[in-house]
C-alpha cells in the first residue's frame, strides 16, 4: 500500500498489489475507480475516489457545471425503524421531524446537550416509521443506539452504498433512464424508491454540489455493473463524466457547504458555523436545546477570497500580523478566476468585508478579503433549476 498526504488527505492509490485496501470498505462500484487508477480518501471507512490519472480537475469541474457528473461517496445510511422512530429522530435533531412527510428529506443536524454539532447530513423518511439517515464522516451510530434504549425502534447499517449525479443536465438522465419518475413530479429534497435497469433504487433530489442533482442508493446485492453501465450509456448523449471529489470539493466551497470534522467540529455551535436556520428552537423539547438557546450566535467561519492564489489549508490567516484563524478548505474556483476558502475564526471579532493575509499554496503571503458565504447564489436558485452557469472564457 503506498500513502501520501495531498492537500492535508490522508490518501490511498490503487495497486494490484494485494492488501493495499486492507482494512477498508470496497464501493460496489470501485472497479469502475479502479479501471481508471484513482486516488482514494477514505470516508467513514469506505473508499471514496478523490481523482483519476486521465482526469483533469478544472475539465471535470466544467463538465459539472454545464453537463453532468456522477461520483461514487462514501456517504454512510443509517436505518432508524420502528413504532418511535419519529420520537427517536425529533429528539437528536435539531429541525422538527414531525413535520417531514413520507417522500421527504430534510437537512439534519445532531448536537451533544452543550450544543456542539456531532454531525451533520440528511434525513430520508421513505415509510411512516421508517427513515435513513445519509450521514458525514462523524460518530452518530453509537449516539442514535444509547439514545433509543427503551424505544420501539431497531437502529442498524443497511449496507447501501450511494452516488451522485449532479449537474445542470442530470434530470434529464435520471427521466431517461427511469420510467418510473418520469411523469411525477420529484422536487428538491424529494425522495422515492424507483427501479433502473432493473435494479431497485432509492433517490433523492439532494447533493454536495449545489448544483441540480440526485443521488442514488442502492445494496450490493444489487447488479451494480448493470446500473452504473446503464446510466452512463444514458448519460454520455448529456455529457455525462464519472468525477471524484476534487471537482466536487470546488463546487462545494463556492456553495458554501461544510464538512464535518475540519469546517466545523463539536466545539461548536450550529449558529458559530452558518447553520443556525437548522435550529427549531419551537419545536418539543431535543438534545441541546437548552445550551442552544443560550448559546453564543456570532459567526466563527466565513469565506476568504484571494484572486493570487489558492489559499494554503491549515496556513493561518493575519490582521496586522496577528493570528485571527486559519483555512479549512480551499480551492481555486474557474468561475469566480479566484483562490477561495473558508477561514475557521479564533473570535468573531472580525467580519465580511475585512481585509486579511493568508498563505497561497506557494507558501507566499497574499492579500484577502474576509466574505460571507456562500460566494454567490445566496438564494439557492442552481440547484432549483432557477440559474445556469456556463463557463466563460
Amino acid at each position: 500500500m503506498k500513502n501520501k498526504i495531498e492537500n492535508r488527505r490522508n490518501v490511498v492509490t490503487s495497486h494490484n498489489e494485494p492488501g493495499f485496501n486492507y482494512g477498508y470498505i470496497n464501493s460496489p462500484f470501485i472497479q469502475f475507480d479502479y479501471a481508471r487508477n484513482a486516488t482514494f480518501l477514505v470516508y467513514n471507512g469506505r473508499l471514496m475516489p478523490i481523482s483519476f490519472e486521465d482526469s483533469n480537475r478544472i475539465d471535470d469541474y466544467w463538465s459539472l457545471r454545464e453537463n453532468a457528473a456522477m461520483y461514487p461517496t462514501g456517504e454512510l445510511p443509517i436505518e432508524i425503524k420502528g413504532a418511535d422512530s419519529e420520537k427517536l429522530c425529533n429528539n437528536i435533531f435539531t429541525k422538527d421531524i414531525k413535520k417531514l412527510k413520507v417522500g421527504r428529506c430534510l437537512y439534519g443536524i445532531a448536537c451533544y446537550p452543550d450544543g456542539g454539532i456531532i454531525v451533520d447530513g440528511i434525513l430520508m423518511r421513505l415509510e411512516q416509521d421508517l427513515f435513513w439517515y445519509v450521514q458525514a464522516e462523524g460518530q452518530i451510530y453509537s449516539w442514535l443506539i444509547a439514545k433509543s434504549e427503551g424505544l420501539d425502534v431497531k437502529i442498524s447499517n443497511p449496507n447501501i452504498w450511494v452516488n451522485q449525479v449532479q449537474g445542470p443536465l442530470s434530470l434529464e438522465i435520471l427521466y431517461a433512464a427511469c420510467d418510473d419518475i418520469k411523469h411525477k413530479p420529484f422536487n428538491y429534497f424529494d425522495n422515492a424508491r424507483v427501479i433502473i435497469a432493473g435494479q431497485e433504487v432509492v433517490i433523492s433530489r439532494t447533493g454536495f454540489t449545489a448544483e441540480i442533482g440526485w443521488e442514488y442508493y442502492v445494496s450490493p446485492k444489487a447488479d451494480t455493473t448493470l446500473l452504473w453501465n446503464h446510466l452512463m450509456s444514458v448519460g454520455e448523449q448529456y455529457g455525462l463524466i464519472h468525477s471524484g471529489l476534487d471537482s466536487m470539493d470546488i463546487r462545494r466551497i463556492e456553495a458554501g457547504i461544510m464538512n464535518s470534522g475540519s469546517d466545523f467540529d463539536f466545539t461548536m455551535n450550529p449558529y458559530q458555523v452558518g447553520l443556525g436556520k437548522f435550529v427549531d428552537l419551537n419545536k418539543d423539547n431535543f438534545i441541546g436545546k437548552a445550551a442552544l438557546e443560550a448559546a453564543p450566535i456570532d459567526k466563527l467561519i466565513l469565506g476568504v477570497l484571494c484572486d493570487k492564489s489558492e489559499p494554503m489549508v491549515l496556513g493561518k490567516v493575519l490582521v496586522n500580523g496577528k493570528n485571527i484563524g486559519f483555512v479549512s478548505a480551499a480551492a481555486w474556483s474557474p468561475y469566480l478566476k479566484s483562490g477561495i476558502g473558508y477561514v475557521r475564526l479564533i473570535n468573531s471579532e472580525h467580519k465580511s468585508g475585512e481585509e486579511v493575509e493568508i498563505y497561497g499554496i506557494d507558501g507566499i503571503k497574499y492579500i484577502a478579503k474576509l466574505i460571507e458565504l456562500p460566494f454567490y447564489d445566496k438564494e439557492k436558485k442552481i440547484p432549483r433549476g432557477l440559474k445556469f452557469i456556463k463557463h466563460n472564457n
